[in-house]
């Protein structure tokens, strides 16, 4: 996961790549197995076995430390409901897409530090990232959340309703650079956002970004999803 809170993403990126003691975070670890089965999401499974550190989509290399974080700091943290749209997504044939635990505690960590109230969502998948923000913005928040698969969504809607959310959640199932662009033809939407979780594409980030730039104010978050 990257954050971006500076004018220039692009230069960032290389500024790390050619630099020796950083560049091993951008290249892939060819001695790593890579399973499809990126985390355990089954509903039932306790704190020891959920979850498959080694499998993890993140930079940590080493499983024991990962699974030691998991069992000591992410799941005694996670909100049940949370927990219930990771058993849910469990029954979706995409089911490595889902958002991970630890990932999204990082999320609501920094929603939290911002006073988050308005934010956008690139790619929702089954919403675990989605209920995650609506729980930690104020009552009055909103969140524009653009993916083109509504029947993954749907799958989570159940337990968005069941915490009194949706009414924060402005669903669109699209595309999303056609709604990025039409929110750019109207100045008022320029910078009227203070958060954007962009968990999409990855061949479309560079586009995305350069909108997102427009949208988010100065001083806001730029978050990137399975970035390095």
């Amino acid at each position: 996961m990257v954050c971006v809170g500076a004018p220039n993403f692009t230069a960032a990126l290389l500024v790390v790549y050619k630099r020796p003691s950083l560049r091993c975070i951008l290249q892939p670890k060819k001695h790593l197995a890579f399973s499809p089965r990126m985390m355990n999401l089954q509903s039932n499974a306790s704190d020891e076995v959920e979850g498959s550190p080694w499998d993890h989509k993140g930079l940590l290399q080493s499983k024991e430390l990962y699974q030691y974080v998991l069992e000591t700091s992410v799941y005694p943290r996670e909100p049940a409901l949370l927990k219930e749209i990771r058993a849910i997504t469990e029954n979706h044939p995409n089911f490595y897409m889902g958002a991970t635990p630890d990932s999204g505690q990082l999320i609501a960590m920094l929603l939290n530090l911002m006073n988050a109230k308005n934010t956008i969502e690139l790619g929702v998948f089954t919403g675990y990232s989605l209920l995650l923000t609506a729980l930690q913005i104020p009552d009055d928040g909103k969140i524009l959340a653009i993916d083109p698969d509504r029947q993954s969504y749907e799958m989570g809607l159940p337990v968005i309703q069941k915490a009194g959310v949706e009414h924060k959640i402005d669903f669109k199932s699209s595309p999303a650079l056609p709604v990025l662009d039409k929110l750019l033809e109207d100045k008022k939407n320029k910078g009227s956002f203070d958060f954007a979780f962009v968990d999409a594409d990855k061949t479309s980030y560079g586009i995305y970004h350069e909108r997102l730039m427009q949208l988010v104010k100065v001083g806001g978050l730029i978050v990137y999803d399975n970035t390095l």
